[in-house]
Protein backbone atom coordinates (compact mmCIF):
# COMPACT_ATOMS: atom_id res chain seq x y z
CA UNK A 1 0.00 0.00 0.00
CA UNK A 2 1.05 3.52 -0.68
CA UNK A 3 -0.24 6.65 1.55
CA UNK A 4 0.14 9.75 -0.70
CA UNK A 5 -0.55 13.23 0.16
CA UNK A 6 -2.42 15.62 -1.94
CA UNK A 7 -2.10 19.28 -1.34
CA UNK A 8 -3.69 22.09 -2.99
CA UNK A 9 -2.07 25.40 -2.39
CA UNK A 10 -4.24 28.27 -3.78
CA UNK A 11 -2.54 31.56 -3.07
CA UNK A 12 0.90 30.32 -3.65
CA UNK A 13 3.23 33.67 -3.04
CA UNK A 14 1.46 33.77 0.03
CA UNK A 15 1.15 30.21 1.74
CA UNK A 16 4.06 28.79 0.26
CA UNK A 17 6.23 29.48 3.52
CA UNK A 18 3.91 28.47 6.00
CA UNK A 19 3.58 25.15 4.02
CA UNK A 20 6.72 24.72 3.89
CA UNK A 21 7.56 25.33 7.41
CA UNK A 22 4.87 22.54 8.32
CA UNK A 23 6.28 20.11 6.09
CA UNK A 24 10.01 20.50 7.62
CA UNK A 25 8.69 19.39 10.82
CA UNK A 26 7.53 16.20 9.30
CA UNK A 27 10.27 15.93 6.54
CA UNK A 28 11.21 11.92 7.75
CA UNK A 29 7.78 10.93 6.99
CA UNK A 30 7.87 12.70 3.16
CA UNK A 31 9.58 9.98 0.94
CA UNK A 32 8.97 11.63 -2.12
CA UNK A 33 8.12 15.05 -2.89
CA UNK A 34 6.67 16.65 -6.33
CA UNK A 35 5.24 19.99 -6.87
CA UNK A 36 3.58 21.05 -9.57
CA UNK A 37 2.24 24.97 -10.88
CA UNK A 38 1.01 25.88 -14.20
CA UNK A 39 3.13 28.53 -16.29
CA UNK A 40 6.70 29.68 -16.45
CA UNK A 41 9.03 33.18 -15.74
CA UNK A 42 6.35 36.00 -15.85
CA UNK A 43 3.27 33.83 -16.36
CA UNK A 44 3.30 31.64 -13.32
CA UNK A 45 0.51 31.08 -11.90
CA UNK A 46 -0.46 31.61 -8.11
CA UNK A 47 -2.03 27.81 -8.01
CA UNK A 48 0.52 25.16 -6.55
CA UNK A 49 -0.11 21.01 -6.15
CA UNK A 50 2.31 18.95 -4.13
CA UNK A 51 2.13 15.32 -4.41
CA UNK A 52 3.70 13.44 -1.54
CA UNK A 53 4.32 9.90 -0.92
CA UNK A 54 4.46 9.39 2.98
CA UNK A 55 5.81 6.60 4.87
CA UNK A 56 5.47 5.81 8.66
CA UNK A 57 2.24 5.33 11.22
CA UNK A 58 -1.24 6.58 9.93
CA UNK A 59 -1.89 8.98 13.00
CA UNK A 60 0.99 11.14 11.80
CA UNK A 61 -0.06 10.79 8.37
CA UNK A 62 -3.69 12.16 9.46
CA UNK A 63 -1.89 14.80 11.72
CA UNK A 64 0.38 16.50 9.27
CA UNK A 65 -2.58 16.42 6.44
CA UNK A 66 -4.75 18.32 9.38
CA UNK A 67 -1.85 20.75 9.66
CA UNK A 68 -1.25 21.83 6.24
CA UNK A 69 -5.23 22.55 5.74
CA UNK A 70 -4.99 24.87 8.74
CA UNK A 71 -2.99 27.12 6.57
CA UNK A 72 -4.71 29.74 4.42
CA UNK A 73 -5.92 29.11 1.17
CA UNK A 74 -4.77 25.37 1.39
CA UNK A 75 -6.22 22.17 1.21
CA UNK A 76 -5.09 18.38 1.68
CA UNK A 77 -5.96 14.86 0.96
CA UNK A 78 -4.54 11.50 2.22
CA UNK A 79 -5.11 8.72 -0.69
CA UNK A 80 -4.12 5.20 0.35
CA UNK A 81 -3.30 3.30 -2.92
CA UNK A 82 -3.52 -0.79 -2.77
CA UNK A 83 -2.75 -2.94 -5.76
CA UNK A 84 -5.37 -5.54 -6.14
CA UNK A 85 -4.64 -8.93 -5.17
CA UNK A 86 -5.21 -11.39 -8.03
CA UNK A 87 -8.31 -13.81 -7.52
CA UNK A 88 -6.60 -17.12 -8.11
CA UNK A 89 -7.97 -19.52 -10.99
CA UNK A 90 -9.15 -22.69 -10.44
CA UNK A 91 -8.53 -25.23 -13.03
CA UNK A 92 -10.76 -27.74 -14.01
CA UNK A 93 -9.92 -31.19 -15.70
CA UNK A 94 -12.25 -32.83 -17.81
CA UNK A 95 -12.63 -36.57 -16.85
CA UNK A 96 -13.22 -37.31 -21.04
CA UNK A 97 -10.57 -37.62 -23.41
CA UNK A 98 -10.26 -35.73 -26.31
CA UNK A 99 -10.36 -38.16 -29.56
Amino acid sequence: MKTILLILVGQRKQAAVQVQKVLTGWGCMIKTRLGIHDGVMDNCSDQGLLILELAGERKKMDELARKVSLVKGVSSKLIDLRIPKEKKSVKTTSSKKAK
